[in-house]
């Protein structure tokens, strides 16, 4: 008897389709609802820490913090995982891309933005009177709303453009993001109170960099600049043995030394967008300009 891949294991025999059975379709639901769980939980955390850092309690509240931070870096792991196991068990559905949208809204869209403004701007010792204070805060309201905003605009964006193109496109056998990801802004977030231990920022300029950041990553998720998708890469298929050595070390270093490591590896694919087109608008400017030749009209015999 033939042996079976994962896929066709799923493959329901009574259908003339071929088509996976109705449990199969379970699975990827499975971790999406996982993303929302999660979600929700990091705004419960986010509330909890706020809370706790009014009454004083101020190492109960960066233990709240952390825990937000956690919560999202787990949801944007089970995200890249549906996805992929949907592939694999060739359950896409446009129930499912729906339902995966609604809840990245809530996991890396609400819950980072909460966490940003709680973290980053409301335990901020503001030096300036009302008058100066009052409108950088609500700027800094404006920034954690507008970053909501973008993420939205780029799931339903993607949910309606068939094959976006990037405004670089790169090569032709690898696959790109149109914008920075939503996940992966989420990550950026929860990357940095996590690498910070959680404390609350006090210090009024780090708030100020804190809200051009929120301003920074709302720009890249609406932006058409290129992101590697990494969706190339075949699960399914055996790693090789540098694969293997990296992937194994990397697992190693984030057991060890979770709050930097995860923090590079968010900054480095946040950045790579950026220095990705900052090089194509370099190549280009340095690039000659290709000289045509002047057409000459033809002469009419007559």
């Amino acid at each position: 008897m033939p042996k079976l891949n994962f896929s066709e294991r799923l493959i329901d025999p009574k259908t003339p389709d071929r088509r996976p059975r109705r449990a199969a379709y379970a699975l990827p639901t499975m971790f999406t609802a996982g993303n929302v769980l999660l979600g929700f939980l990091s705004i419960i955390e986010t509330f909890q820490g706020a809370m706790a850092n009014v009454t004083g309690q101020s190492m109960e509240a960066m233990h709240h913090f952390d825990l937000a931070a956690i919560m999202i870096g787990i949801a944007a792991v089970m995200d890249g995982l549906d996805g992929r196991i949907a592939r694999m068990t060739n359950t896409v559905s446009d129930f499912g891309r729906e339902i995966d949208s609604l809840a990245d809204v809530i996991a890396f869209g609400l819950a980072p933005a909460m966490l940003a403004f709680a973290w980053g701007i409301q335990f901020v010792d503001w030096p300036f009177d009302a008058a100066v204070r009052t409108p950088i805060v609500r700027a800094g309201y404006f920034l954690c709303f507008l970053y909501l905003l973008s993420g939205a605009a780029r799931l339903a964006r993607f949910n309606v453009v068939t094959n976006p193109q990037p405004s670089n496109p790169g090569r032709a056998d690898r696959k790109y993001f149109v914008g920075l990801p939503i996940p992966a802004a989420a990550a950026m977030v929860a990357s940095i109170v996590y690498f910070e231990g959680s404390t609350p920022l006090k210090y009024w300029m780090f708030s100020v960099a804190w809200m051009a950041l929120m301003g920074m990553l709302a720009f890249l998720m609406v932006s058409t600049w290129r992101y590697r998708s990494f969706k190339d890469f075949n699960l399914g298929r055996p790693l090789s043995f540098k694969s293997l050595i990296l992937f194994g070390s990397l697992m190693y270093l984030i057991y060890e030394y979770s709050r930097p490591v995860l923090f590079v590896l968010a900054i480095t694919y946040m950045a790579s967008g950026i220095l990705i087109r900052i090089g194509g608008l370099w190549r280009r400017s340095t690039q000659p300009t290709p000289q045509t030749t002047p057409k000459i009209p033809e002469t009419q015999v007559g």
